[in-house]
């Protein structure tokens, strides 16, 4: 390892030093929003949004999607209990124990959200298949629908001509090999994307020396053909295999000690999807187009020595949109039937849904009003079942003074229903309990000053909640699911991109939350006026960039959360909270026309870092400093 590190810092001050000209000019300005129902620019939305490019994901060289979220963005990132490939994903305040349900995320308009407490599967997407990701916060219901109280993460991948190869290997025997290949016609798209990725592991499972490997493989196909110019016709196909095994907590004493040590014991997870999709568009007329999509998702589950679950997602999206020179104008329908069968029982979810979302562009004004009503199913093998009406809405208001400044304010009422391992036990299958669905009260309110050499955002938002969703634990094994009955959060964002030279740059996203517990009893506790665990009141994350010449260049990241309650930590009373975050990673680049480049180092300061669960469980997470050096092939 240590000769890896040591590579990847000479690496980094030659890449810096070769062929000192001028430095590349770099001009910012309103990106549009191009994966919601309502098309619009960063300047005119009525959301908080943040929008980040092909370049800019490139740029970061990460190893996963969940790198970048958590070195880049507002959002929050933590291997859950271990498993890197599944993480624990928080925005808006909404905690990192369950912050994964509040949040929708779609690639290419497919939902990747699952129907039980399984986190979005990010690492099967490759980033160097990535064109455009896309968070819109504390908003989206009423095209994003069951799950949305944070917000909505909408990934888009490629459609180019590009054709690229990337390869690179680091410390602690990580390698991954990637590739996008595309062609973009006038009447045909076809793209394909794959990434193998191995990491031999850090942490000990085993008295033998044995580590906690990991392994990954993705491949996807999209294709697009457009046989008369109205008509547009797609398909795609995307496939991922993840083998992990991962070790148990530490007390306090052996993560101070020694975080690479084994815990009490050790778990063999692997879980693989295979997706496919088909679609249509088609244009009625200039103002009118229809658009249809269908996707079946399989997927099996496998955790430690239990018997494997197996999955099968049916969705079916529909959609009419009308725009004109004032009125842009979506009606939607929704419907997803999502099975889960394992050794001992069969528990459905069913979705359907309906949405008119509406934009009016009024002058300087524009003004935003939508609505969603859902109906949510479940039935299992016992009978036992329930049944959800959900309404969900969206109004808001944007108006710009100029071509560089605006201001916005919206409001949305959005909702999240119980997921299965909330309402069914996993060994029988038996019905446990009803458990109601969150329901929230978004409000935002923001501005924008957008110039080309500054971007700046600045936004602040309250929710307000009844029955969120919580796992009230009585003991090391046992508890209950069930609902807060009311709690709010609020907090203020700031982002701010400034091109201070032609050499310097600077990137900053800052985010105070506040996340607390209303009113609150279960049994003998009450957390009435506690705060909710595993959410920090400070976010930090700033990268400054420096390009030395046109070919060049080098960014240093810093990501700061600071200490909170542990995750079980209901009662805010455990005498160990969790620990203040911190890592700094710093990479290189020197490009030429066609190839690449690249080395960074992780987490620089071997800044020790975990997740704390309650008392003496520790995951220890990015504790110690890891480096790679790769090599990009574009053409």
């Amino acid at each position: 390892m240590q000769n890896t590190i040591k590579f990847s810092i000479i690496l980094v001050a030659f890449l810096s030093s070769l062929h000192a000209t001028d430095a590349k000019t770099v001009v910012l300005e309103p990106l549009s929003i191009t994966s919601t129902a309502i098309k619009t620019d960063e300047l005119k939305s009525t959301d908080a949004v943040e929008i980040y490019t092909q370049k800019d994901i490139e740029k970061a060289h990460v190893r996963n999607v969940y790198e970048f979220l958590n070195s880049q963005t507002s959002v929050i990132t933590m291997p859950g209990y271990g498993n890197p490939f599944a993480q624990k994903i928080d925005m808006r305040g909404f905690g990192i124990t369950d912050g994964y349900q509040n949040i929708v995320i779609n690639v290419n308009g497919r939902r990747l959200n699952n129907v039980d407490m399984v986190s979005q599967l990010l690492s099967s997407i490759s980033p160097a298949s990535i064109s455009r990701i896309e968070i819109i916060k504390s908003s989206g219901i009423v095209v994003g629908g069951d799950g949305a109280n944070a917000g909505v993460i909408n990934i888009t991948t490629k459609k180019s001509n590009d054709k690229e190869f990337t390869i690179y290997g680091g410390s602690y025997g990580t390698f991954d090999g990637s590739f996008y290949l595309g062609h973009k016609g006038d009447k045909l798209a076809i793209s394909a994307s794959g990434e193998a990725q191995k990491n031999d592991g850090i942490r000990n499972i085993d008295s033998a020396g044995n580590k906690d490997e990991s392994k990954l493989t993705t491949g996807t196909f999209n294709l697009l053909y457009n046989p008369i110019e109205a008509l547009e016709l797609r398909a795609g196909a995307t496939s991922a295999r993840t083998k992990m095994i991962y070790a148990s907590g530490l007390t306090e004493a052996q993560y101070n000690d020694d975080p690479t040590q084994k815990g009490a014991y050790s778990v063999k997870q692997s879980y693989d999807t295979d997706a496919f999709n088909a679609g249509l568009g088609y244009d009625i007329s200039d103002k009118l187009n229809f658009n249809a999509d269908a996707t079946r998702e399989n997927k099996k589950s496998k955790y430690g020595t239990s018997n494997p679950a197996y999955y099968v997602y049916d969705s079916i999206k529909a959609k009419i949109n009308y725009e004109s020179d004032f009125l842009k104008l979506s009606v939607g329908y929704d419907n997803y039937n999502n099975d889960r069968t394992s050794a001992t029982n069969e528990i459905t979810k069913r979705n359907n849904a309906g949405y008119i979302m509406s934009n009016f562009e009024l002058g300087n004004s524009v003004i935003k009003a939508g609505y969603r009503y859902e109906k949510v199913s479940f039935e299992s093998r016992g009978g036992d079942n329930q049944d959800d009406t959900l309404h969900g809405a969206e109004l808001g208001y944007n108006y710009s003074y100029d071509k560089e400044k605006s201001l916005f304010i919206n409001y949305a009422h959005s909702y999240q229903s119980a997921d299965l391992d909330r309402l069914f036990n996993w060994t029988t299958g038996a019905f446990t309990g009803y458990v109601n669905p969150a329901q929230a009260n978004n409000y935002s309110i923001g501005f924008n000053h957008i110039v080309s050499n500054n971007k700046f955002k600045i936004s602040a938002f309250y929710i307000d909640l009844k029955d969120e969703i919580y796992y009230h634990k009585t003991g090391p094994w046992t508890g209950d699911n069930t609902n807060i009955d009311k709690s709010h959060k609020y907090g203020l964002d700031i982002y701010d991109k400034w091109l201070i030279t032609e050499k310097w740059n600077i990137a900053l996203n800052y985010n105070y939350i506040q996340a607390i517990i209303d009113e609150e009893k279960e049994g003998s506790d009450n957390y009435a006026g506690n705060h909710l665990p595993g959410v920090s009141d400070h976010n930090i994350k700033a990268t400054l960039g420096f390009l030395p010449n046109k070919f060049s260049t080098i960014s240093v990241t810093q990501v700061y959360r600071s200490e909170t309650y542990a995750a079980d930590d209901f009662n805010n009373n455990f005498s160990q909270k969790q620990d203040a975050y911190m890592s700094t990673d710093i990479s290189a680049t020197y490009t030429m026309k066609s190839w690449e480049v690249f080395a960074k180092i992780n987490n620089l300061f071997n800044q020790k870092n975990g997740l704390w669960i309650e008392n003496d469980n520790i995951y220890p997470i990015n504790f110690t400093r890891t480096a790679i050096v790769g090599f990009k092939l574009k053409y």
